[in-house]
């Protein structure tokens, strides 16, 4: 029988597993992004709608509910997820680069779930189950609800159907509404320890597998998508700039890189900032080792003050990248603040 979580997922898959007695009708999975939080949701899901659970939990892969959940087609299951999500493929968290649309796509499609969505689930949940066992609905990420879904989703959660489990995720809990995160069972699902999650991409072919994974934050699944891509072109471009901040660079770089996802962006930035403070506190990089020189020439010139106001400042701009009024001057924005703080 193949496992359906990823190694590093073991001993979480079995804390959950030890749930199954005393089950919440709502359960908050949350951790940083790219670490295989939704694919681990999902197969929790096929396992509790799964007539011949296996002893440690896991669906048993043949029985018609296991077969009905794999065509997509289960009549107790619903997947909520933004629009922009449903072209990935199964199991992906939602990375930093939008979905794909043809050229002739008038409309780019929306990465929020809307209050549409969660009141579509209102049929789902007035009927009686197809095989009398549980109603599953799962939906990530939960950051991406808007105001109304967000509203339409409380009321749901304040009462919940009898025998319905809801299983949501999250990249960030203070992305979330407090009254949300009031009415779910949290459930932390943790970074994977550096070492086996390098072996895991090396499993997969990765070549320079550790540089991929440090300058992804630890998270093995974003390193092998960012990796995908073959080119670090963008981030080489932002992270040249804030080794040798200028207006005029600012300005330049803002063109170059206008059309990249804003979320990207922003998290490059924080990292770098995090490397640069704590080459000036122990020397130590973590993120970017193949800017180490480049870094330790900023924390000789730059005061704490400056690399602490710069860093108070993308952490800011992190909860407003997905919705800007103009890419362009967001990132321009933001790299001149930067230029501001480390010159």
């Amino acid at each position: 029988m193949t496992t359906s979580y990823y190694p590093w997922q073991r001993d979480s898959w079995e804390q959950l597993n030890a749930m199954r007695g005393r089950m919440p009708h709502a359960i908050l999975f949350h951790g940083p992004q790219g670490i295989g939080k939704s694919g681990f949701i999902e197969a929790f899901a096929q396992s509790l709608l799964c007539e011949a659970v296996q002893p440690d939990g896991q669906a048993c892969g043949s029985c018609a509910s296991c077969g009905w959940f794999a065509q997509g087609s289960h009549p107790d299951y619903r997947r909520v997820r933004p629009e922009a999500l449903e072209d990935e493929p199964e199991g992906d968290e939602g990375g930093e680069e939008p979905a794909k649309k043809s050229a002739k796509s008038a409309k780019a499609p929306s990465r929020e779930i809307k209050i549409e969505q969660i009141r579509a689930l209102a049929d789902f949940m007035n009927i009686s189950t197809h095989r009398r066992g549980l109603r599953v609905v799962v939906l990530y990420p939960a950051e991406a609800l808007n105001t109304p879904a967000s509203n339409a989703l409380l009321k749901t959660l304040e009462e919940p159907p009898p025998g319905t489990v809801f299983l949501l995720a999250s990249h960030g809990l203070d992305r979330l509404l407090p009254t949300i995160l009031s009415r779910c069972r949290k459930f932390a699902l943790p970074l994977p320890a550096h070492q086996e999650a390098l072996a895991w991409l090396k499993e997969q072919g990765l070549a320079d597998a550790d540089g991929w994974l440090r300058e992804q934050g630890g998270a093995p699944l974003a390193a092998l998508e960012a990796s995908a891509s073959g080119s670090r072109e963008d981030m080489d471009t932002l992270l040249q700039l804030l080794a040798n901040p200028s207006v005029e660079g600012a300005i330049r770089t803002a063109e170059k890189l206008s059309k990249t996802p804003l979320s990207a962006l922003v998290s490059w930035q924080q990292r770098w900032l995090y490397d640069a403070f704590s080459v000036k506190m122990s020397g130590k990089v973590r993120y970017y080792p193949r800017y180490g020189k480049e870094l330790a020439a900023l924390a000789g010139r730059v005061h704490t003050e400056g690399l602490m106001r710069a860093l108070k400042s993308a952490n800011e701009r992190r909860a407003i990248a997905d919705h800007p009024l103009s890419p362009k001057l967001f990132v321009e924005e933001m790299l001149l603040d930067y230029a501001a703080c480390c010159t």
